[in-house]
């Protein structure tokens, strides 16, 4: 045993009063619960007991144990006894339901005759309903967090054992009365709906991931008490810094998320109920989500909201507006300035316009197809009688799809067309002239259904955004006899879908371009924009109009693991490690270049990480024992991983749009002072937070979708862990290299000074 665990387990030193008094709560506790057990055991079932106790025991860890010690020397295990009280006793505490155990617990006359009228007393009610509000949890515990972390107070209170006791009093209270609206411990009553939760958690998250940043990253000891501290464990002062801003950051956020994308999904899944958690309090009668019940106000208000984004005139004024940005991005990487940075084609086109759809994706939907302006030259082949063709029957699959977009993103790379505006204004007009020459021929939307990588990459993300092109009353359909949404509706001159999609059959949004031509057809007005659950589309299974099971879409399955891989390589090829590695190919020329490029790419990025995924569902299928057609399998949990993918790209794309748009361009119309403060470690510190939070918010939403669809395959709880572990364990080391790369300092391609027209 190494001299570190031993000191661990031998250095505790309980204190006689705190642990009287922990000791006393814990006995008073179990024997109240043991009366309310008896009484109402679906109320006090034994794990809140166990909750309860864990809780005691956290407690004792963070104060007994030599950490206390260590704490005088060592920062990180400082953090850790913070985390302990903050993020692990205090909400296991109120886990336990503990106000009517203890009072249960305690003698009869003291709680009848003592304690009774004083907990009765208005005032004392006021003043309960005022500390255990949302504003005030929150408030306690970030400003205690800010506060404490202020260079002069976390001093006082390593230097003065009063200071460190106050220090500990203010987390544990601050973060029992912040946990206190996430658990709702009975027999309290919610203050706030249910939704506001999962942002209540994310607003304290930004709080924490922003301060762990700043430990993280800090070029110099921040606590001069530490500085001058002798060393343990042969650490040094700034690695030590580093170490408790990380676990600040990582297993600090994770204690956020993890209730926030649950809450999230309990309130917009079909069982979700404005219920305590763990049963506790009675049904609500919302037990069903908003989509089921076409007729309540939220789903005429995604009505209403579905109705102005189906005008044409609305659509027709993006895809203009997007027209005259690509003919900018044309006219200027052919003719403008040659350096990326000052072209229009460098950095509006591969920083701007991607990040951008990308945000889109997760806060609607499939918005760069709606605003696809590729699609205005074909509507004049079309006035001209073209598109008669039906696709050939060899290439209706994304097989196509998935090849052009692995060589798209190797040719970004080995070609660097973020460095190159004539060859990027090439592409884009090369685009074009592909769009038009394929919809010239055939017929049904060819181009965006089989061809275009670009639309089939923002169609597979789609599974995993909020809103959904979808009917407003499927008995309105079951009754239609013209079905004009996908022949199209003469009196309106409106045509159909042309991707033969039929929206009563219709799950998820691939294969939908969001041209809402179904909703300016149909006569009954029964076609909305509606927005859902993310992971309702990748957890079932249905027969899909136009696509089919997806269970059985290898092609599809390809497409999506394309995008979570790719995310990975994208983001990876930017750090030092791996960058330094391909520019050393440029010695031997382009082709050295561009075959360092393709192994790492489609080797180290791509075949190896494959590989190892599809033994991960082999050991998870054998190791389950229920017999699962490696086949659906596959497909399904694979699909599962667009969450996390989406959400890389989005963090990745969306640093490089905000530093660089924090960079130059605001300093053309904001004072210096203003611009300053934008661009400097502030500013990079709160979009780190951001990146993490959004990649911890996609790993989190793939892992439910994935332990769904393992209970789905193989119903009994333990087959269905076993199916489930070893791919959750790649998607973990997914998300771990994700974050890693977002953490290292990475060159802002192009955006920089992009001349307006």
């Amino acid at each position: 045993m190494s001299p570190a665990a031993t000191d661990f387990l031998s250095g505790w030193t309980p204190g006689f009063w705190s642990t009287l008094g922990l000791g006393l709560a814990l006995g008073v506790y179990l024997r109240g619960w043991r009366r309310l057990h008896r009484m109402l055991p679906e109320r006090f079932p034994g794990w809140r007991a166990v909750a309860f106790a864990a809780g005691i025991f956290a407690v004792a860890v963070a104060e007994w144990s030599p950490l206390d010690a260590w704490a005088a020397f060592l920062l990180s295990a400082h953090m850790v006894q913070h985390l302990l009280l903050v993020l692990v006793a205090a909400p296991l505490l109120l886990l336990g339901a503990p106000f009517l155990p203890l009072l249960r617990g305690l003698p009869r006359p003291v709680a009848r005759d003592a304690l009774a009228p004083f907990l009765n007393a208005p005032e004392l009610r006021r003043l309960g309903h005022r500390m255990t509000h949302p504003v005030t949890g929150w408030l306690a515990l970030t400003g205690g967090m800010v506060v404490w972390h202020v260079p002069a107070a976390f001093d006082a209170a390593l230097r003065s054992p009063f200071w460190h006791g106050v220090e500990h009093a203010t987390f544990f209270l601050g973060a029992l009365l912040f946990w206190w609206p996430v658990v709702r411990p009975f027999p309290s009553r919610p203050v706030w709906p249910l939704w506001t939760v999962p942002l209540y958690l994310l607003a304290a998250d930004l709080v924490n991931s922003a301060l762990a940043a700043v430990l993280t990253f800090s070029e110099r000891v921040l606590y001069p008490t530490y500085a001058a501290a002798p060393r343990l464990f042969g650490s040094t002062a700034l690695g030590d810094q580093s170490l408790a801003g990380i676990l600040m950051w990582v297993p600090g956020s994770m204690v956020f998320l993890i209730p926030a994308v649950l809450t999230a999904i309990r309130w917009l899944s079909p069982e979700a109920s404005l219920v305590v958690p763990g049963g506790v309090g009675k049904p609500s009668a919302a037990r069903q989500s908003f989509r089921e019940l076409p007729e309540v106000p939220d789903g005429r208000r995604g009505r209403r909201v579905g109705a102005f984004v189906a005008r044409l005139g609305v659509r027709r004024s993006v895809q203009a507006v997007a027209l005259a940005l690509a003919a900018w991005v044309i006219v200027d990487g052919f003719f403008g300035a040659p350096d990326a940075a000052s072209n229009a084609a460098g950095g509006l086109a591969w920083n701007g316009v991607r990040a951008l759809a990308l945000l889109g994706l997760l806060v609607v939907g499939n918005v760069f197809c709606f605003a696809c302006p590729f699609m205005l030259p074909r509507e004049l082949a079309r006035r001209f009688g073209g598109g008669r063709r039906p696709w050939p029957r060899l290439l209706r699959g994304k097989w196509l799809a998935v090849a052009l977009l692995m060589l798209f993103f190797w040719a970004y790379e080995a070609w660097d067309l973020w460095n190159r505006p004539a060859a990027t204004a090439a592409l884009v007009l090369g685009y074009f002239t592909a769009c038009l020459a394929v919809d010239s021929v055939f017929q049904g939307a060819s181009f965006c259904r089989y061809v275009c990588p670009i639309g089939q990459f923002t169609m597979v993300a789609s599974l995993a955004s909020p809103a959904e092109v979808t009917v407003q009353s499927p008995a309105t359909c079951a009754d239609c006899t013209t079905h004009d949404c996908l022949r199209g509706n003469p009196q309106t001159r409106a045509r159909g879908c042309e991707l033969g999609l039929w929206l009563p059959k219709k799950s998820g949004s691939l294969d939908c371009t969001f041209c809402l031509d179904c909703a300016r057809a149909c006569p009954h007005d029964n076609v909305t924009l509606e927005f859902r659950s993310p992971a309702r589309s990748l957890v079932t299974d249905t027969v899909r109009s136009g696509v089919g099971r997806l269970s059985a879409r290898w092609d599809v399955a390809a497409l999506a693991l394309v995008l979570v891989l790719a995310g990975v390589s994208g983001a990876a090829v930017m750090t030092a490690p791996v960058s330094e590695w391909i520019s050393a190919g440029s010695d031997s020329g382009s082709s050295g270049r561009g075959l360092r490029t393709a192994l790492f790419q489609w080797g180290a990025a791509g075949a190896i990480p494959a590989a190892v995924l599809g033994m991960a569902l082999m050991l998870g299928r054998r190791w389950s024992g229920r017999p699962v057609s490696f086949r659906t399998l596959a497909c399904r949990l694979i699909l599962s991983t667009v969450p996390v993918g989406l959400a890389l790209w989005t963090a990745h794309l969306t640093g490089h749009l905000m530093l660089a748009g924090a960079g130059e361009l605001p300093g053309r119309w904001l004072p210096d002072v203003v611009r300053r403060g934008i661009t400097g470690e502030g500013m990079a510190v709160a979009l780190l937070a951001f990146q993490t939070l959004l990649l911890g918010l996609g790993w989190l939403l793939t892992l439910y979708a994935g332990w769904q669809i393992a209970r789905d395959l193989a119903p009994p709880f333990r087959s269905a862990l076993r199916l489930f572990l070893p791919w959750g364990v790649w998607t973990g080391a997914i998300y771990g290299v994700g974050l890693w790369c977002l953490v290292q300092p990475m060159p802002l391609r192009g955006v920089m000074n992009i001349p307006l027209p």
